[in-house]
Order: C-alpha cells, then structure tokens, then sequence
C-alpha cells in the first residue's frame, strides 16, 4: 500500500522526559501553492524544540508536511499552522518553527513562530553538518 500525505501526527514517548534537550528536525524538501498564483512555493522547514513528556515521531512529521503539496496556503499562516500543530500534538516545554522560503520573484522569505521564550537551560543548537557529514 503505497504511503500518502497525512495530516495526523504521531507522538512517542520521551525517554529522558527529566532532562532539558534540544530537538532539531530540518526538512529540506516543503512544498505549498501560492494562493494568488497556484504556483508551488519551495521552502526549508526547521523544527527546534525543547520536549516535554512525548517526542514527535519523524515519519508522521514527513507525511504531515506533505500534506501541505497541494495547498494554497501563505507562507506566514503555514508556519504559524504547522508550529499550532506539532505544539498541540507533542506538548513541548518550548517549540519554534522557522520556513526559509527559496526565491520567487526576485525575493525570499523567512518566517519564524514560537510559543514563547527559549528555556534558559537549553543547549545551544549544534553546527549545521558540512555537506560531508550530511
């Protein structure tokens, strides 16, 4: 049975629910339709958050942001929309969702929503990975 887009997340437990950890999930690959034009909008979605009791499970994450492919959505509103989900799914203690919208019409787009203030006990987010390490 082939897999489909979904918009149901999944959420697994935590196994270190005690401890205070950063989570960085990056999706290279996001795609929605431009609500004015019908033209696909092309974008990089990063998920960082700091987890409570669940974690959201990858797989449920790539087939939800799937589900946007066909949407005329903008890119202001499916940030916002896609970090009320996981937030709503996973419960975090904190979660920001930033889309780096790749160029259309000669201009670029970067959009980040949180739900409040970063822990002051959160590490610091790691380096990107070089292109060797990826």
């Amino acid at each position: 049975m082939p897999t489909r887009p979904s918009r149901d997340l999944e959420v697994v437990p935590n196994p270190a629910p005690g401890r205070t950890y950063r989570v960085r999930v990056v999706a290279p690959e996001f795609t929605c339709l431009c609500p004015r034009t019908g033209q696909p909008d092309f974008a990089t979605i990063v998920v960082e958050y700091a987890p409570g009791e669940g974690l959201i499970e990858l797989k449920s994450l790539k087939l939800y942001l799937w589900s946007f492919r066909d949407e005329g959505v903008f890119h202001e509103a499916v940030v916002n929309r896609i970090l009320e989900d996981l937030a709503g799914a996973a419960r975090p203690r904190w979660m920001r969702v930033t889309g780096y919208f790749r160029v259309r019409g000669g201009i670029t787009t970067t959009v980040t929503a949180a739900t409040g203030p970063e822990p002051a006990d959160l590490p610091a987010p790691a380096p990107a990975p070089g292109p060797h390490e990826a």
